[in-house]
């Protein structure tokens, strides 16, 4: 899989005539070598040229790149007193490998992601710069049959995880003990049937009113109330590939507002879900949901698109916006996430993630979505 990311790389480097690209974003480094680690304020840097892959390291991290890391060179920068008379920063580094490339030298860049002062310095070295984030995105957006294997294990531990949150929803548990449900069984489900794998989770739960008016935030100590609007939010990563998963339930007595709204969100995420083919623009799945609400009299309550690619980071394009004119195509992985926010009634989204195929597309989330389902 490595090996053919990597020439289709190379080979789109040659054609735009730049010698050397440096990789900063962590994702996008693991894409093209299988290597991330938890880098904090330490960064490490790929470079990618004709011949070789070059990986500038901190020292603490030398073993875990020497066991993962698709790279033929290796550099390593030190902060111990021990390694004061070795290079201390990645720069050293950096710079003497970019001073080995002949003049005039392009380098590619991810534009959107490097920090301007690496920009700068690349600049003041004489170099010109290239934007290659378009084309990681591109090569990203498209995922292989491996990669949707690993996706569709994570959405089906995401679905066991929040089918088992959703167990305990009921008036005086708190929104982060409703979490720790679903956390535990996944922890042991995955330790279980997945040994020696990475697998991760994030998740939070918003309940009440107000709560579930703000598309984000953290889950608290507040209780489930009778009555209450919750949404709640789980993605799950095995071997770093996500699934996303959410759902807008109800705890007892409900209005029949929030009732009609619960109704009305389910019916435009379906729309989605059925329309997400290939051959439509980004575009048309957006405004299509949009019109769910919009005719039902609700499109000022729309605070966000429909969806968001998925793969490796946890939003990533290419986007489902009204503005977007991008064609679908098999292989590209999205939610199906379209939302309504209305003040004094609640929040009320679904999200589910579904793999665009040669004839239409199918969902790698299953835990049921309908308004019976919805109610506790």
């Amino acid at each position: 899989m490595l090996t053919s990311r990597i020439h289709q790389f190379r080979s789109y480097l040659e054609a735009r005539h730049i010698d050397v690209a440096l990789l900063w974003d962590p994702d996008n480094q693991f894409y093209m070598t299988g290597f991330r680690a938890i880098s904090y304020s330490r960064p490490i840097v790929t470079l990618i040229d004709e011949k070789e892959i070059q990986l500038i390291i901190p020292a603490l991290e030398e073993a875990h790149a020497a066991e993962k890391a698709a790279a033929d060179r290796t550099y390593v920068y030190y902060e111990q007193y021990a390694f004061r008379e070795k290079p201390l920063t990645y720069e050293e580094h950096l710079t003497g490998i970019l001073k080995s490339y002949p003049a005039p030298c392009t380098i590619g860049i991810e534009a959107d992601i490097l920090p301007a002062s690496v920009y700068q310095r690349l600049l003041d070295m004489g170099f010109q710069l290239a934007d290659i984030g378009g084309q990681l995105t591109k090569m990203r957006s498209i995922k292989s049959a491996d990669e949707i294997e690993l996706l569709k294990i994570a959405g089906s531990l995401s679905d066991l995880a929040i089918g088992e949150s959703l167990r305990h929803a009921r008036v005086g548990v708190s929104e982060l003990e409703f979490d720790s449900h679903g956390d535990r069984l996944l922890l042991e489900l995955a330790s279980r049937d997945y040994p020696d794998e990475l697998i991760g989770y994030a998740d939070w739960t918003c309940s009440g009113i107000q709560r579930s008016e703000m598309p984000h935030l953290y889950s608290s100590t507040r209780k489930f109330t009778n009555g209450d609007v919750v949404v709640h939010s789980r993605q799950v990563w095995f071997n770093n590939y996500r699934a996303e998963n959410e759902r807008t339930f109800m705890i007892g007595n409900g209005t029949e507002k929030q009732k009609d709204l619960l109704k009305l969100m389910i019916e435009a995420q379906q729309v989605g879900m059925e329309m997400i083919r290939p051959g439509i623009s980004a575009k048309d799945v957006d405004i299509a949901t949009f019109q769910v609400f919009d005719k039902a009299g609700y499109g000022e309550f729309v605070q966000h698109r429909t969806g968001h690619g998925l793969g490796l980071s946890e939003h990533e394009e290419p986007y489902l916006r009204f503005d977007n004119e991008l064609i679908l195509q098999e292989g590209m992985v999205y939610t199906i996430e379209p939302g309504i926010y209305v003040p004094g009634v609640g929040g009320f989204r679904h999200s589910d993630t579904v793999i665009i195929t040669e004839n239409g597309s199918f969902s790698i989330t299953a835990y049921p979505r309908d308004f019976e389902s919805m109610l506790f």
